[in-house]
């Protein structure tokens, strides 16, 4: 991606029919910072870019809010556009990864993330915008927050893509296994692709498995090799739409479900109890540890020798 471009359409946008000498005298600049952001001759650091944000006469908090799915606890402490805002962003959204990870993910000196970790530095827009790609394959969902990405010509093919890859999860919620079953490595160690391979690990039929590969090629998470399916590193985050969460939820429920009822081996628990509404709260969190952490343990796993669904549920019955 070229951040810098993409950083440019962004600020132009956000200026809107304002002159640049306007905008720049709005956002409290005496020079025209305007021209020398939208030119490339120098960026706003996030913080700033955040402020000018809300200039624009956009509700950023809310913004943001979309972009988590819910309110970060550190939005009820901070101004949403500190540095230090800035600084829980980055580490909300690198989870469990390390610094020297997400360095390395975003070609970004591990001195620099470290720096902007801290809130001691801030990183400039196409760098924030790196890092946030790095962190978490979301930076069009968080210009998305804000903007229509359809106006942004950087980012509008990325989109287009990545809406029908959301809308598409829950008509063939199976491409999820899918998509994992060809990081195995005993689909990589066959001569050629065999979706009825897939199909027999998975524990599903083989038309199905194809269907979902014809999908998966279709909006481009997919490529052929020449001999196997290689996915493509790309997030469908369905956070954006709360139904089709819901659906893929549900699925894998049934899925659980179904395992269950068949005597599949696996993990599958239960405890049904009465708790204080503060204790609840602990275990909710302790929930959210657990999901934190086993995100973390599956980005630093080695190998790839099995496929494994872990479906958690933690809710009230009054």
């Amino acid at each position: 991606m070229d951040y810098e471009q993409i950083a440019r359409e962004f600020l132009v946008i956000l200026r809107g029919k304002r002159s640049q000498v306007a905008w720049s005298r709005r956002l409290g600049y005496r020079s025209n910072v305007a021209y020398s952001w939208e030119s490339g001759r120098r960026w706003p650091t996030a913080a700033e870019t955040f402020r000018a944000i809300r200039r624009s006469g956009m509700d950023l908090d809310e913004g943001l809010i979309r972009f988590y799915g819910d309110k970060p606890a550190w939005m009820d402490e901070l101004d949403s556009a500190s540095p230090q805002a800035v600084a829980k962003l980055i580490d909300d959204l690198r989870g469990q990864a390390s610094i020297t990870r997400l360095a390395r993910t975003a070609d970004i000196s591990r001195y620099s993330v470290s720096r902007w970790l801290s809130a001691s530095t801030q990183p400039r827009l196409p760098d924030f915008l790196r890092v946030v790609q790095a962190a978490s394959l979301r930076m069009v969902d968080l210009l998305a927050a804000f903007v229509d990405p359809k106006d942004l010509p950087a980012v509008a093919p990325i989109w287009a893509r990545m809406e029908g890859r959301r809308r598409g999860a829950a008509l063939h919620p199976w491409t999820q296994a899918v998509l994992r079953a060809l990081e195995l490595e005993g689909y990589l160690a066959l001569a050629e692709h065999s979706s009825s391979w897939i199909a027999n690990r998975l524990g599903i039929a083989t038309d199905n498995a194809e269907t979902c590969l014809s999908f998966l090629e279709e909006t481009g998470q997919i490529t052929w090799t020449g001999t196997h399916w290689r996915q493509e590193q790309l997030a469908v985050d369905t956070r954006r739409y709360p139904e089709v969460n819901r659906q893929l939820k549900g699925h894998w429920t049934a899925v659980a479900a179904e395992r269950i009822g068949v005597g599949a081996p696996g993990q599958f628990s239960y405890n049904v109890f009465s708790v204080s509404r503060s204790d609840f709260e602990k275990i909710r969190e302790l929930h959210l540890a657990y999901f934190h952490a086993l995100r973390a343990i599956v980005a630093d796993s080695n190998s790839s020798e099995l496929v494994a669904v872990a479906n958690v549920q933690l809710f009230e019955l009054d």
